[in-house]
C-alpha cells in the first residue's frame, strides 16, 4: 500500500485537521515531525501502543518524520531492560525510527545552560523548601499559593547556588531550582514549578556526571524544541501543563512546537497505571511483564495478539478530546478478525475422552483431508490420520442429555469433523460411575463428514487419533480483574482486591493433531470450535505450550447489537 493510499484510508480527526490547516498555511515550512517519548521506567502497554500508532502513523501519512526519544530524567526508576523492551515493542508493531533515537540525557548540558539563562533573567531561583513544604505552599484551586521565602534571592546568589547544586555540594532534597512565574495563577502548574531536583544516583547513560536532574515539565518542551518537533502530541492529562510548556519556550525564545492533547486509552477489566503494573510484577501477582493477562505490549504479543490487530484497534477507536472507556470485547474483536483470515485450523482436544469405534478395522489408518483455512484457499489443506480409537472433548458427550443437547449421547449420531458419522452404542465407567470410554459405530459411507443418503445430524465434534496425537499444555486466560473498573471499587478496597483467581487455567493433558509437532513460538492457530491459540515461549522441542489468545465467541457484536 502506498503512502497516498494509507493517507486516504486513515480516518480524519481533530489532530489531522490541525495538521492539514498547518500545511495549508505552510507552517513549519510544510514539515510534519512527531515523536514518541516514553519514560524508560516500565514496559509499554496498550495505551502506549495507541500513541505509537498515532505518532508514527501521522509521520507516515504526511511523509514526515517521527523520533523515538527516551525521557530518561529520573535515574532512580530507569533501567536498560525497559529501553530494550520499548524498542522491541515499537519494531514489533511495525514502525521504524530509523536513525532518530534520542535521549533527554543527550541534552542535559543544553538544559543546564537554558536554566542559567532563566536565572539571569530573574525567571528562576534556588529554593530551600523541601517537597512537602513546596506542596503545602502551592495552595489549592480555590486558595492562592504562598511565595517561598527564597523567591527573591539575588540573581548572583541563585547562579552560585545552582552551580554548587550541580557540583554535588548539597544532599538530595536539600535544594531545588524553581521557575519564578505566578503563585496566584489559577493553574497550579504555573505556581513556581520545580525545574531541577538533586539526585545523587548513577544514570544509565551519563553515570555520575550529573547529580541534578531536570523535571519532566522543564525537559519535555526543550527536547521537542531541540529536535524541531512540529506537533508534540500528548495525552489529555498534560492539557493543564501546556501553559507551562509554552512559558518555558517563550521565555527562552527558542523554536516553539505545538502541544496537542488527546484522550488516553482506557479499557475495562484492567489497570493502565505503570505504578500498578510494576506492583503487580514486583509482588508476583503476575508472572512478569510479559504475562499474557497483562495488557503490556509484550504480554499481548505473548498471548497471541498481532501487530495488525493492535493497529486496527487503534485506528478504529479513533482519536478524541474526551476521555472514555473502550470495552475489552472490541480489542478481542479486532484480533479475531485478523486471525480468522490468517490462522491455520487445527484439531486439539483440551479435555480428552476416549472413543472406540467398534466396527472400524483394528489396524487401519486413513489419511483424511482437512482445509487449512476456509478464508484463504492459498493456505491449502493437510492430511490428518484417523484410526479405531480417537479422543473427543469430554463436554461433547453426555450420558443423560437435556432435550436440546446436540452432541454425542447413547443412541445418538454425530459428525466427526472431516471424518465420519458415528453413533454411541455403549459406555464404560469406573467404579465411581465416571465415564471413561465411549463405544461407537461409524458409517463408512459418510467419509469426509457427509452422508450420501442425505440424512443430517446437528452435532459436530473435533477429534484426534489416539495413536497419532501428541500431548500439549494449554493455558486459558480470562480477565485479570473481576470488575470492569478495578481502580474505582468499593470504599476501603484496593484494586488488587479485585484480582480474578480464575484468570489462568492450565490444562496439561491436551491432545493435538500431529501436524502441530513443528509449530514455532509465536505461531497462531484456530483450534476448531475452541478459539485462537498461540505457541508460548515456554514450549520445548518435545512439549508445546499454547496460550489462548481469544475465544471464537464474538461478544463485541452482541454488545454492539444491544446498544442498537
Amino acid at each position: 500500500m502506498s503512502d497516498l493510499e494509507k493517507e486516504t484510508k486513515s480516518p480524519s480527526n481533530f489532530i489531522r485537521n490541525i495538521i492539514d490547516e498547518d500545511l495549508k498555511n505552510h507552517k513549519n515550512q510544510g514539515r510534519v515531525h512527531t515523536r514518541f517519548p516514553p519514560e524508560p521506567n516500565g514496559y509499554l502497554h496498550i495505551g502506549h501502543a495507541k500513541s505509537i500508532c498515532l505518532n508514527f502513523g501521522l509521520a507516515r501519512d504526511y511523509k514526515g518524520l517521527c523520533n523515538l526519544r527516551f525521557d530518561d530524567t529520573n535515574p532512580v526508576k530507569e533501567e536498560i531492560e525497559y529501553i530494550n523492551s520499548i524498542k522491541q515493542d515499537i519494531e514489533w508493531l511495525g514502525f521504524d525510527w530509523e536513525d532518530r533515537e534520542y535521549y533527554a540525557s543527550d541534552y542535559f548540558g543544553q538544559m543546564y545552560e537554558w536554566a542559567v539563562q532563566l536565572i539571569k533573567k530573574g525567571k528562576a531561583y534556588v529554593c530551600d523548601l523541601n517537597a512537602e513544604q513546596i506542596r503545602e505552599s502551592r495552595g489549592t484551586l480555590i486558595k492562592p499559593g504562598t511565595e517561598s521565602p527564597y523567591r527573591n534571592r539575588r540573581v548572583e546568589e541563585n547562579l552560585d547556588l545552582f552551580e554548587r547544586m550541580k557540583k554535588g555540594e548539597f544532599k538530595d532534597g536539600e535544594k531545588v531550582l524553581r521557575a519564578k512565574i505566578d503563585m496566584n495563577s489559577p493553574n497550579l502548574n504555573m505556581r513556581d514549578p520545580v525545574m531541577y531536583r538533586i539526585l545523587h544516583a548513577d544514570h544509565h547513560r551519563t553515570g555520575d556526571a550529573w547529580c541534578i536532574y531536570p523535571m519532566y515539565d522543564w525537559a519535555h518542551g526543550l527536547e521537542d524544541s531541540i529536535e524541531k518537533i512540529t506537533h508534540s502530541i500528548c495525552t489529555l492529562e498534560f492539557e493543564d501543563h501546556r501553559p507551562l510548556y509554552d512559558w518555558f519556550l517563550d521565555e527562552l525564545e527558542i523554536f516553539h512546537p505545538q502541544q496537542i492533547e488527546f484522550a488516553r486509552l482506557n479499557l475495562n477489566y484492567t489497570v493502565m497505571s505503570k505504578r500498578k503494573l510494576l506492583e503487580l510484577v514486583k509482588n508476583k501477582y503476575v508472572n512478569g511483564w510479559d504475562d499474557p493477562r497483562l495488557l503490556t505490549i509484550s504480554g499481548l504479543r505473548r498471548r497471541g495478539y498481532t501487530p495488525t490487530a493492535i493497529q486496527d484497534f487503534a485506528e478504529k477507536i479513533g482519536v478524541a478530546k474526551a476521555n472514555s472507556t473502550v470495552d475489552m470485547a472490541f480489542l478481542e474483536y479486532c484480533l479475531r478478525e485478523d486471525l480468522n483470515k490468517k490462522a491455520q485450523r487445527a484439531m486439539v482436544v483440551l479435555n480428552p475422552l476416549k472413543v472406540v469405534i467398534d466396527n472400524y478395522p483394528d489396524n487401519q489408518v486413513e489419511e483424511l483431508e482437512a482445509t487449512n483455512n476456509p478464508e484463504d484457499e492459498t493456505m491449502g489443506s493437510r492430511k490428518i490420520p484417523f484410526s479405531k480409537e480417537i479422543y473427543i472433548e469430554q463436554d461433547d458427550f453426555m450420558e443423560n442429555p437435556p432435550k436440546k443437547y446436540h452432541r454425542l449421547s447413547p443412541g445418538k449420531e454425530i459428525r466427526l469433523l472431516h471424518a465420519y458419522y458415528i453413533k454411541c452404542v455403549d459406555v464404560v465407567k469406573d467404579d465411581s460411575g465416571k465415564v471413561m470410554e465411549v463405544h461407537c459405530t461409524y458409517d463408512p459411507e459418510t467419509r469426509g463428514g457427509w452422508s450420501k443418503d442425505g440424512r443430517k445430524v446437528k452435532g459436530t465434534s473435533h477429534w484426534v487419533s489416539v495413536k497419532h496425537c501428541l500431548e500439549a499444555e494449554v493455558r486459558l486466560y480470562d480477565n485479570l480483574f473481576t470488575v470492569p473498573n478495578p481502580d474505582n471499587g468499593e470504599e476501603g478496597k484496593d484494586y488488587k482486591d479485585y484480582l480474578n483467581p480464575k484468570s489462568l487455567e492450565v490444562l496439561t493433558n491436551c491432545k493435538m493433531e500431529s501436524n502441530l509437532a513443528n509449530a514455532k513460538i509465536g505461531d497462531s492457530f484456530q483450534f476448531q470450535r475452541q478459539g485462537y491459540f498461540t505457541v508460548d515461549s515456554d514450549s520445548k522441542t518435545d512439549y508445546i505450550v499454547f496460550n489462548r489468545a481469544v475465544s471464537l465467541k464474538d461478544t463485541w457484536s452482541k454488545i454492539k447489537a444491544d446498544l442498537g
